[in-house]
């Protein structure tokens, strides 16, 4: 017996992929293969919940599925009680910076920071009230105020960068909580979020003499790694996509300073140095192995980064930093197209659009029309199937023979369905392959 997909799922899964773009939510509805990919980024999981740390650096091909892996490790990862943050890089959010770049990714972060109960995001402010309710509680136990409760519970934090100041500003946090000072409480998760852009202000709002600037973003993201611990949550993860904008990066001194950055968040990792904080990046090939921009130009990195020379061929290496995405192979693409024929009938096999004879004649037909591409990069394949799948919805009379004949699959054709694939299309989320 199938289980019925609710209308929301279904909805926000079909609506997606036709769109093109990646789904939020309901990725396990449409996730095939990757098993072995998927069980080195959980035990990479267990062991940031276990106070330990990680870092793995996810490449692939336009349309190998990035985006979408990135997405499934980050709803794994609130299931096992962490919080995630998540941001993609662009011109005006990097690593390293000293113009605000570094800062504004860092404020993007925790804008998006996720729990199991938020999983869309803004979940810094319940995640303090969640660490003030445990510190009240315990006050309320022992007979102390709240505030040195507060104080002794962060009190080892102060031995990190802009520890002190932390402290103060969950406490003038706190001290708003209670007094029920919006403005007071506003203006302690602003700072949070790194979105003073001056000292002064800072210092006129909450007393505080520091911000989160372009040269503290990583040690503050090592500080809300052992806040996030002490809020009762298994650790932090951030998840970085597009790092390929560093890549892009026309200026070298500014590249470097970046892949430095990377360096030595990869050796606090390595080294076990950040409790309870993992990061997970996603790029394409080139960022890694290019020796004159990528990854590979920056020596200490290549040396820690490289492929196991045994691992050639049909073998491989898990245990590395870096993890490879395939591109997705034929017989998983008929089962991705399978799932989202099940997605669209709402999990009903009886209200399937498509017999499985249709799934084939429309990958014979796509691969006839244009290669095998068709499945390496499938965005615009799977955006075509959901189009196929509408048509017979919405016209009762009309037969998937006659429509599957008439597809237009390339631009030149004067068709709407255009399958033509761009190999140097931005196209993250294609392969599904997972």
């Amino acid at each position: 017996m199938t289980t019925p997909i609710r209308p929301k799922d279904r909805d926000a899964v079909i609506q997606s992929l036709r769109a093109g773009v990646v789904p939020r939510t309901g990725q396990h509805l449409i996730q095939v293969g990757r098993t072995r990919e998927i069980e080195t980024l959980v035990s990479d999981i267990d062991r940031i919940a276990d106070g330990g740390s990680g870092f793995r650096m996810v490449i692939g091909e336009y349309g190998a599925g990035k985006t979408f892996f990135l997405n499934l490790v980050r709803a794994v990862a609130l299931e096992k009680k962490l919080v995630v943050a998540s941001a993609d890089l662009n011109p005006d959010r990097r690593l390293h910076a000293s113009g605000g770049q570094a800062r504004s990714l860092y404020a993007e972060l925790m804008r998006n920071l996720s729990t199991r109960t938020k999983p869309d995001g803004g979940a810094l402010s319940g995640i303090v009230e969640k660490f003030i309710a445990t510190a009240k509680s315990e006050a309320k136990a022992a007979g102390q105020s709240t505030e040195a409760i507060i104080r002794q519970k962060l009190d080892h934090l102060t031995e990190l960068v802009n520890g002190y100041d932390f402290a103060d500003v969950i406490a003038t946090y706190c001290r708003g909580f209670e007094e029920g000072d919006e403005h007071l409480k506003s203006n302690a998760v602003r700072w949070l979020r790194g979105e003073f852009t001056t000292k002064t202000d800072a210092k006129q709002a909450l007393g505080v003499r520091t911000i989160v600037d372009d040269a503290a973003m990583y040690e503050q993201l090592k500080l809300m790694a052992r806040f996030v611990r002490l809020a009762g949550f298994s650790g932090l993860l951030v998840s970085l996509d597009e790092l390929v904008n560093l890549y892009k990066l026309a200026n070298t001194q500014a590249r470097n300073a970046n892949y430095e950055q990377i360096l030595r968040i990869l050796n606090d990792s390595l080294q076990g140095t950040a409790v309870g904080l993992g990061f997970v990046f996603g790029g394409t090939p080139e960022f890694l192995l290019d020796t004159r921009r990528g990854l590979y130009s920056y020596p200490a990195l290549q040396s820690r980064l490289s492929q196991n020379t045994f691992a050639a061929g049909e073998l491989v290496d898990f245990s590395g930093p870096v993890v490879r995405l395939s591109s997705l192979m034929p017989e998983d693409f008929y089962v991705l197209l399978d799932k989202i024929r099940h997605v669209y009938a709402g999990g009903d096999a009886s209200k399937h659009l498509l017999p499985d004879q249709g799934i084939v004649s429309f990958m014979e037909h796509c691969s006839k029309r244009i290669g095998d591409t068709y499945f390496r990069t499938p965005r615009t394949t799977i955006t075509s199937f959901i189009n196929l799948l509408a048509v017979l919805e919405q016209n009762a009379d009309a037969s998937w023979h006659d429509l599957l004949g008439g597809i237009a699959l390339s631009a030149d054709t004067g068709g709407t369905a255009d399958l033509s694939i761009d190999a140097d299309e931005d196209d993250e989320f294609a392969s599904f392959k997972l």
